[in-house]
């Protein structure tokens, strides 16, 4: 049993807040602030009940060693602008400063300095473990997007808490994701893109006795085209994957799922320019860039039949122009069909398609996780998530 975040008695109590906030920054300036804000819901609640909140995060890929592009110092002037009240930036995240901090009564929030200045936290070292834990009363967890790793700001401190539940946004991640699992609305409907059928392997399998129609697009498509005998010029190809190709489509074939490819292309040349919208074949020359407009038409079909959707993958190369423009028609399919239909969007680049897209608001949720929804859709447990099991 997980126990939820208004299970817990936070009255009086210092409450350790493990959240992901590995947002990207330039030049000092936080440019997406999805996990941020998907957080805040948790944070405010804290502040209601709770004495102290002490917020925790990693940054980047610092490699267990201090750099100072990877300080979440910007993180606390948004969260400190957005809160509107002070909040504190530890100079780290453990040691005697940073006690002295946490038990200090003359403010109520607490940023601790990126975790992953030190290797302990990446190794779920013990010693680390209980050095952070000995912060707060109570441990809640809210970074869905880092519970497939096995850190001890994830999983090792846990332990050191009778009084440990997930937040608001990571209940929110579990209660929807475990739906598509367990018992998704029908017709339901998965589309996956990205670049790899490798990626996905596991959530094919996983979810082909599950859904009703599956719809391919992306880099990851060319692979199964090419598995069908089309040609797809210099398109991405993993051709160590093309028997695995063909054995899912024999799958979902022998499962009744009706699995949708591209049936035309928009491509470009080798430095990705001069798009050109084509039919089925590809040219020697070209490559694959996005979904052509019969594609589009067929997947939006497929999506307006549906009463849930789970997409995971740009279906084209939507951060260059004008290849976004796949993805941002699937987008705003699926606000269309807002509230009736249960929309799942999972990872970042697929956020950020639709957020681009202008149709957030009409998604009805939007995941932080990355590998972290990957793994669970695959079936996998997850470190985070055990690390908060508790005896019913």
């Amino acid at each position: 049993m997980i126990r939820k975040i208004e299970e817990l008695d936070l009255r009086d109590k210092t409450v350790f807040l493990r959240v992901d906030f590995n947002v990207p920054i330039d030049q000092g300036k936080i440019t997406e602030t999805h996990r941020i804000e998907s957080a805040l819901p948790t944070i405010r609640l804290i502040l209601e009940r709770a004495r102290k909140v002490i917020i925790a995060s990693h940054l980047g890929r610092p490699d267990g060693k201090v750099v100072p592009k990877f300080s979440l110092a910007p993180v606390r002037d948004y969260l400190q602008n957005t809160l509107r009240q002070p909040v504190v930036m530890a100079p780290d995240c453990i040691g005697a400063d940073v006690e002295g901090l946490a038990r200090d009564a003359s403010h109520r929030i607490l940023l601790l300095e990126n975790l992953r200045f030190h290797k302990e936290e990446e190794k779920n070292d013990p010693a680390f473990s209980r050095s952070l834990a000995a912060l707060a009363d109570v441990y809640v967890d809210d970074a869905f997007g880092a519970a497939h790793r096995a850190h001890a700001s994830i999983a090792g401190m846990a332990n050191f808490f009778t009084q440990k539940g997930a937040g608001l946004l990571l209940q929110k991640e579990l209660d929807y994701l475990s739906r598509v699992l367990s018992k998704p609305d029908a017709p339901f409907v998965t589309i996956l893109g990205g670049a790899k059928v490798s990626d996905k392997i596991g959530v094919i399998r996983n979810l082909l006795p599950k859904v009703n129609a599956l719809l391919i697009g992306g880099a990851m498509a060319y692979t199964f085209l090419k598995a069908k005998g089309v040609d797809i010029g210099k398109s991405l190809l993993e051709s160590d994957k093309i028997a695995l190709a063909e054995e899912l489509m024999k799958a979902a074939a022998d499962r009744g799922v009706s699995l949708l490819l591209p049936v035309d292309h928009v491509t470009g040349d080798t430095d990705k320019k001069n798009p050109m919208a084509g039919a089925s074949q590809i040219p020697p020359d070209r490559i694959g860039l996005d979904i052509g407009p019969k594609t589009v038409a067929r997947f939006i079909d497929e999506i307006r039949r549906a009463k849930m959707v789970l997409w995971n993958g740009p279906v084209g190369l939507f951060e260059v122009e004008p290849y976004s423009q796949g993805s941002r028609a699937l987008a705003r399919a699926l606000a269309e069909c807002h509230p009736r239909l249960v929309s799942i969007i999972a990872g970042g680049d697929t956020v950020a398609a639709v957020t681009a897209a202008g149709v957030a608001d009409k998604i009805t949720h939007l995941s932080t996780g990355g590998g972290a929804t990957l793994e669970f859709l695959e079936g996998r447990e997850l470190p985070g998530i055990r690390a908060l099991e508790v005896a019913a």
